[in-house]
């Protein structure tokens, strides 16, 4: 499911940026696809937290293949052993777990999330251990489609602002904002965009 606003920001960015446009028009047959299940697109952000989006995929494939269907009960009956077997550090593995009581504990439901700003939830989110701003902005992105999002501690979207935008001069987290400020209010979509130009396959969680 491609977020509902998607062609619209299409529109307004490709008017905003040239650059932009040119990225657009590059991909215009492809956009962003939802995730249905909160919770897998959590377990999968941080299976790539710190890692590369091939060795995330590689490691994934088999985390699924053990965790299946990938539900927090069916994560919390397997085994440490039979997690880091699939590529998981000890600490993902932790992590993996925490994310999983919180949704058993809090009886997490689809409706949960919709009464909550974005800010909101980074805050719930993060209260998890294990669980950062990154991972929250990538479920706001993948799960949510929130439409306005910047992960500017992600260094694909860094890279690839670089690469675009600044001659690959890496700025401030301030110059940073006031460069994505005409991107605003989809921000999610010019980032998806840069994603989609630095990697060989569209970027998932």
């Amino acid at each position: 499911m491609t977020p509902h606003y998607w062609n619209d920001a299409k529109a307004y960015l490709s008017n905003q940026c040239p650059t932009m446009a040119q990225l657009i028009a590059r991909y215009e047959e492809e956009g962003l696809a939802a995730r249905g299940e909160g919770f897998y697109t959590l377990i999968r952000s941080i299976a790539g937290q710190q890692i590369s989006v091939k060795a995330a995929d590689s490691i994934w494939r088999r985390f699924a293949a053990a965790v299946d269907p990938m539900t927090p009960e069916n994560l919390l009956a397997q085994s440490d052993a039979v997690l880091r077997g699939c590529g998981f550090s000890a600490s993902k593995v932790a992590y993996a777990r925490n994310v999983a009581e919180y949704w058993v504990g809090k009886k997490v439901t689809p409706e949960f999330w919709n009464v909550l700003s974005d800010g909101e939830v980074i805050k719930e989110l993060t209260s998890i251990k294990g669980i950062g701003s990154w991972t929250a902005e990538m479920f706001l992105i993948f799960h949510l489609l929130r439409p306005d999002v910047l992960p500017l501690k992600d260094l694909g979207l860094l890279k690839a602002i670089d690469l675009h935008y600044t001659g690959g001069k890496r700025l401030s987290p301030k110059e940073y904002q006031r460069l994505s400020a005409p991107w605003a209010p989809y921000r999610t979509v010019a980032t998806w965009y840069l994603w989609r130009a630095l990697d060989p396959v569209p970027v998932a969680y």
